[in-house]
């Protein structure tokens, strides 16, 4: 694999920059090498890299309700991933490369790609927990490019739960939706609908995720919870 470029430096600064007023920030480069099964680009060649692009906390959620207010449908159906579409849709145009979205096909590896590219493991509810933002961060899109990029080197931190003994997040879902250490969406779901749910959960956001004592600075707002509770429980 060739060593990335001054050019590839400037894109990814460029990028950056590019996400900045939107509250998203580049969040992990992945290079693939020849054996990875590496997603394809516009023009059906293989991609050699790919940017992961997030939020931290709720730095994307001004920036998404000002545009959202400002669109006569405000957003349609779903609003948040049409707004990821169309500002991560106009970097990908403006640096010539190819956009991934979570809710689009093909589908692509998005955990996987954040697991190699961050360090980052899951939690007992499914999201990727990371060291210092705990599980108040998301992945909205991914870049590919037609060449490898630097990638940060030494980011892989202890998994927070692994010496985590008590688990509260377990013990916090009203809906015992976690008991497998792993996430149970029908017994989620089914909560939600209940009037317990819908004052509780709905109403101030995953009890469970709010259990965990990692990364309490980047708490969602609270109409950004109810945002995305209110799209787990349709």
């Amino acid at each position: 694999m060739t060593a990335p470029s001054a050019r590839a430096d400037t894109r990814l600064e460029t990028v950056r920059a590019a996400l900045a007023p939107h509250g998203l920030f580049l969040r992990g480069v992945l290079n693939f090498a020849s054996a990875d099964a590496a997603p394809l680009l516009a023009d059906g060649r293989a991609a050699s890299s790919v940017v992961l692009i997030g939020n931290v906390g709720g730095s994307l959620w001004q920036p998404f309700v000002r545009w959202r207010e400002s669109a006569a449908d405000r957003g349609g159906r779903d609003p948040l991933d049409t707004w990821s579409k169309t500002v991560i849709g106009e970097i990908a145009r403006s640096s010539r490369a190819t956009a991934y979205f979570p809710s689009d096909p093909p589908w692509q590896p998005f955990q996987q790609w954040a697991m190699r590219a961050e360090g980052l493991k899951a939690s007992p509810s499914g999201i990727l927990i990371h060291p210092r933002y705990g599980l108040w961060h998301g992945y909205r899109g991914a870049l590919a490019f037609d060449r490898p990029l630097p990638a940060d080197s030494g980011r892989h931190a202890p998994h927070p739960c692994d010496s985590c003994a008590d688990k509260p997040c377990v013990a916090a879902c009203p809906a015992r939706a976690l008991e497998r250490l792993q996430f149970d969406v029908g017994r989620c779901r089914s909560h939600l609908g209940t009037e317990a749910g819908r004052h509780g959960c709905l109403a101030l956001g995953c009890l469970a995720r709010d259990a965990c004592p990692i990364g309490q600075d980047y708490r969602y707002p609270a109409d950004q919870l109810h945002f995305h509770m209110a799209a787990l429980s349709l």
